[in-house]
């Protein structure tokens, strides 16, 4: 042993143990949150008045006779972490009832405000999942290196898997349908500023029109316009208030006062997102008519100072490598604007882990 190598204690190392295996059984707590929504296990708690015993979940859940004491171990661990709340009677019979986080759970066939059970199917997705196992080879291989992470694990491009696999496709845009509507309530909440004095809105990679919806009916007045893929606008549900354009980001987008961007440029390398920036400058109006850019987005180091968003948003950042995305500090932002033409922006941190940023030409 080299004499300058620290000799850890017994306890050090007995410490140092249970920190590593906590580690690297933290994705447990991601498998069980998938396998609640799956079950549906907030919908029994929800239509067993708000209060369900371990038996009342197994009926609800249609659970195997012979599993009910694992489903009692699935309980344990999502109670412990914060998805439901449990009290044990004076018989030790345990009731599990619903917390902030497992109302967002909710299908759509309860009572219910929001939702995000499908987002949860985005996130913890096996495809996706998957794909966190190349990083090593994405990193050190020439060949690797040159394509997404994704397409290292599966040989094609998350966007094309959603374009060609119809349920794959399906889950995911309703999970940004579910995304949308709740960021856009806690926005015309917080910041609905951001929209008064605007004619038009084009809302860029904006899919079923979730966004513009949520626009709309706040500010009646705008025209707005949702900009995507062909085969993603001839799935969006019909909207009186709203036009939907098939076309690419990257080749036009259609004249407004204002250009929103959700989610969009995270997906993209710095280059990518200079010219997307610039097709956003073509369409939009002069500064002193009101014509601004958007975009809501990660800016990692602002929002929240607690512990839980800092560390979604790194987490977040190495999520979206999958896709050869990134989540940027206000630097990265600052680089692309400047490089687009544009000549300010503005950050307002009403998201938590996201911000709004207005970006003026």
């Amino acid at each position: 042993m080299a004499q300058n190598e620290q000799v850890m204690s017994t306890e050090d190392l007995l410490q140092a143990q249970i920190e590593l295996y906590h580690h690297c059984l933290a994705f447990i707590k991601s498998m069980a949150l998938r396998a609640a929504t799956d079950l549906r296990i907030p919908d029994a708690i929800h239509c067993n008045g708000g209060a369900a015993t371990l038996s009342d979940l197994a009926a609800h859940v249609g659970l195997h006779p012979t599993k009910l004491s694992h489903l009692r171990r699935l309980m344990r661990v999502l109670t412990l972490s914060g998805i439901f709340t449990v009290v044990h009677g004076r018989d030790g019979e345990a009731t599990y009832t619903l917390t902030r986080v497992s109302r967002l759970l909710l299908s759509d066939g309860v009572e219910r405000t929001h939702g995000l059970s499908q987002m949860v199917r985005v996130f913890v997705n096996p495809v996706a999942v998957a794909s966190q196992f190349s990083i090593h080879e994405w990193l050190t291989v020439e060949q690797a290196a040159a394509m997404s992470l994704f397409e290292v694990a599966h040989g094609c491009t998350r966007w094309e898997m959603i374009a060609n696999d119809s349920k794959d496709g399906g889950v995911f845009n309703a999970g940004m349908v579910e995304d949308s509507s709740v960021a856009m309530d806690i926005i015309l909440r917080k910041s609905s500023n951001v929209f008064r004095g605007i004619n038009s809105l084009v809302d860029v990679g904006g899919g079923y029109g979730a966004v513009a919806a949520a626009v709309v009916r706040a500010f009646p007045d705008i025209k707005c316009t949702v900009l995507d893929l062909p085969h993603i606008v001839a799935n969006a549900p019909s909207n009186n208030n709203i036009q939907f354009v098939g076309g690419d980001l990257f080749e036009f987008i259609p004249a407004a006062d204002v250009v929103l961007l959700k989610f969009i440029l995270h997906c993209w390398q710095h280059d990518d997102c200079v010219k997307i920036m610039r097709r956003c400058k073509e369409a939009i109006s002069a500064r002193d008519a009101g014509g601004k850019v958007i975009l809501i987005e990660v800016v990692v180091g602002i929002g929240s100072n607690e512990t839980v968003p800092k560390e979604m948003q790194l987490l977040f950042d190495v999520f979206m490598m999958y896709t050869d995305g990134i989540e940027r500090e206000e630097h990265e932002w600052k680089k692309i604007f400047l490089e687009a033409g544009f000549s300010d922006y503005k950050i307002i941190p009403v998201l938590g882990v996201r911000s709004i940023i207005e970006v003026y030409p």
